[in-house]
């Protein structure tokens, strides 16, 4: 398990797959939200704190990114309390409580420097059933994939064939929306492969 801080209010974990086997579980599991998964998030947060200073004391958000072989990016950002509870807290003498909104992403980006490589992959992947959008941010385009719209048995050639043309980005959907330029939203592959021939 490894911490970085990226932010005041934010730290990224990551958890190879070893990690997740020697506590018994599986990678689909990551997603139920079981008793060994809560078990996990609460070692995280404790290895948070013992390594970066980082204290969850209200309300969080927290967001995971499968990756095919290496294993699980966790991003827990703590969220400022809303004023009229902050006042309920501070007349009660009971400690407050943790409050945690857990939000499980399973989707990852692919960034590419130039354009003719996003049309590379989408001619490669124009027939298989995916959720995909691309944008343009920070001089590069990045294509978002919702692996929620792929069947299991196509997740590894899908992988495979984005990292044969592009670089695997830690990034999420949300920085996207906020700072990137969206181009394509619906139907991205197939009318990047319809509209750009391959030279």
């Amino acid at each position: 398990m490894r911490v970085e801080r990226i932010a005041k209010d934010k730290v990224r974990i990551f958890i190879s797959y070893d990690d997740l086997a020697e506590r018994g579980i599986e990678r689909d599991e990551i997603w139920r939200n079981g008793r060994k998964v809560q078990e996990l998030f609460w070692d995280m947060m404790e290895t948070a704190y013992e390594q970066v200073g980082f204290e969850i004391a209200g309300p969080i958000a927290v967001e995971a990114f499968t990756m095919p072989t290496e294993g699980v990016v966790v991003i827990v950002t703590r969220v400022p309390s809303l004023p009229a509870r902050a006042e309920e807290d501070e007349d009660d003498d009971e400690d407050m409580a943790v409050e945690v909104d857990v939000t499980y992403y399973s989707t990852f980006v692919f960034r590419f420097e130039e354009f003719e490589d996003v049309v590379r992959v989408a001619h490669a992947l124009q027939d298989y059933p995916v959720r995909a959008i691309l944008y343009h941010y920070n001089d590069a385009y990045h294509l978002f994939l919702d692996e929620d719209s792929m069947q299991d048995l196509d997740y590894d050639a899908i992988w495979s064939i984005c990292h044969e043309y592009g670089e695997y980005c830690q990034i999420t959907s949300a920085v996207l929306e906020e700072y990137g330029k969206p181009i394509i939203r619906h139907n991205t592959l197939r009318y990047i492969a319809a509209h750009f021939p391959l030279s």
